[in-house]
């Protein structure tokens, strides 16, 4: 997603070692290789992870109809749909390119309209996860919850009643695994069968029947945003930006964002918002590789970057790095639930993604006013240190905790102690004789 900066030929440097500019040339200007501070839509060089023939343009949430066409008459457009999205008080509008200019060229045009807010490619994202293989639940070794301390963490809290947004591919919602968690259900593109991705990703999250996910109290809130087979599932930003605003709109406190792509200046403001409201955002980091840039929504500030690891605590060899990852989580051959009540081993930084998620939904029923921010250190400070002393580009923090977060919050021992009184207080008398020796009593002495 970094572009290249020009080259220069014949020039000559100063005693700082800067090109001197010639007499009568313009001063080339250094390129921002960095897409978050570009002001402009137009995608940067060489990227091309989007729709060719479409652009995405932010309007007015009131903008007149009649301008609307007159718009479109302009730049030569063909509208196709258009998407209020309330979380940023825009609507957005999908338009056809009907003629053979590049997106960058139309983004150029419509940015130098003055009634446009907004201009850019309608970008496509993959869903970050290899292809599972199929098992039984009791063939499989659940390192997975040893190695979070699920076991330690759900004495205290099962994340009961914190809705958590899955955006993703289908899910089925009929499955053991799923079917008495979900709260509500989003099709952010047209319905179709259950996915493989979508339904593992809820099930690391929320099962509660043969296996048990890392959150089994949440609610769930199913989203549809992703379509195709599981070759190509992808989805767009639209798509991507309504998910985000219906799940905002239900009171979501998580949302898992078990995907991954380039950087995305219209999700990134929604994303902006939806921490503003006090969500918590998780994303997969990626298993584009070491070598890969960054991608997103996993490395915008204010999402909870997550890698994956093995049974071994090593990272997964796939995994993006970056000093943008904030945790890890077991993310190789993890057993989840597959569409038609089965089950598979997923491995990618999906799954580990979807473990982080549950993990927040505990802290949120523990303390419901934790902020995103909180949430994030209370999940960093309580890792295990994997790799590199301290904070790195690989592990992040290190493995996630789920035990050692819960107990971090103070609360949950509490509460813990309080429920131990009351059963004592309502236990019968002759519990108290199995559980202590009798101890004789001796009669007052009388009074003289």
């Amino acid at each position: 997603m970094t572009g290249t900066a020009a080259r220069t030929t014949n020039t000559l440097l100063g005693p700082t070692g800067n090109p001197i500019p010639q007499l009568g040339a313009v001063p080339r200007q250094v390129q921002n290789t960095d897409p978050r501070n570009r002001t402009s839509g137009v995608p940067p060089p060489g990227e091309r992870r989007y729709l060719a023939r479409e652009v995405v343009v932010g309007l007015a949430s009131d903008f007149p109809a009649s301008a609307l066409d007159d718009l479109a008459r302009r730049h030569g457009l063909t509208h196709l749909e258009a998407q209020p999205i309330g979380l940023v008080g825009t609507t957005y509008h999908r338009w056809r390119i009907s003629d053979g200019r590049s997106v960058s060229d139309v983004i150029r045009a419509l940015e130098a309209d003055g009634v446009v807010r907004t201009a850019q490619p309608n970008y496509r994202y993959r869903l970050a996860q290899s292809p599972p293989a199929a098992t039984r639940p009791d063939a499989a070794v659940p390192y997975a919850s040893e190695k979070l301390h699920l076991a330690e963490a759900h004495r205290f809290a099962t994340g009961e009643k914190v809705l958590v947004a899955v955006i993703d591919s289908g899910i089925d919602t009929s499955h053991p695994e799923i079917a008495n968690a979900l709260a509500d259900r989003y099709d952010a593109v047209p319905a179709g069968a259950p996915h493989i991705h979508g339904t593992g990703m809820a099930g690391a999250i929320v099962a509660r029947s043969r296996m048990t996910g890392s959150a089994p109290g949440a609610r769930l809130l199913a989203i549809r945003a992703f379509s195709g087979n599981e070759e190509t599932s992808e989805a767009t930003t639209v798509n991507i930006l309504k998910s985000i605003d219906w799940a905002i709109s239900r009171g979501a406190r998580v949302i898992n964002m078990s995907f991954a792509g380039p950087y995305d200046p219209d999700i990134a403001r929604g994303l902006a918002a939806a921490r503003q409201k006090g969500a918590v955002l998780v994303a997969a980091a990626g298993n584009a590789g070491p070598k890969s840039p960054p991608l997103y929504p996993a490395a915008d500030k204010n999402v909870i970057a997550v890698t994956a690891t093995n049974a071994e605590n090593q990272l997964l060899p796939q995994a993006n790095r970056g000093r943008h990852i904030a945790v890890a989580a077991p993310g190789v051959d993890v057993l989840v639930p597959s569409p038609g009540r089965g089950y598979v081993m997923s491995t990618g930084t999906s799954v580990a993604a979807a473990e982080v998620s549950g993990i927040a939904a505990l802290l949120i029923q523990l303390q419901p006013g934790l902020t995103p921010d909180e949430i994030r250190k209370t999940l960093q400070s309580t890792a295990l240190d994997l790799g590199p002393k301290g904070i790195d580009d690989q592990f992040g923090a290190g493995l996630a905790d789920a035990g050692r977060a819960v107990l971090s919050l103070g609360v949950a021992q509490a509460r813990a102690e309080t429920r131990e009184v009351a059963e004592v207080r309502a236990a019968p008398a002759s519990l108290f004789a199995e559980r202590w020796p009798q101890i004789p009593l001796l009669p007052f002495p009388s009074r003289p």
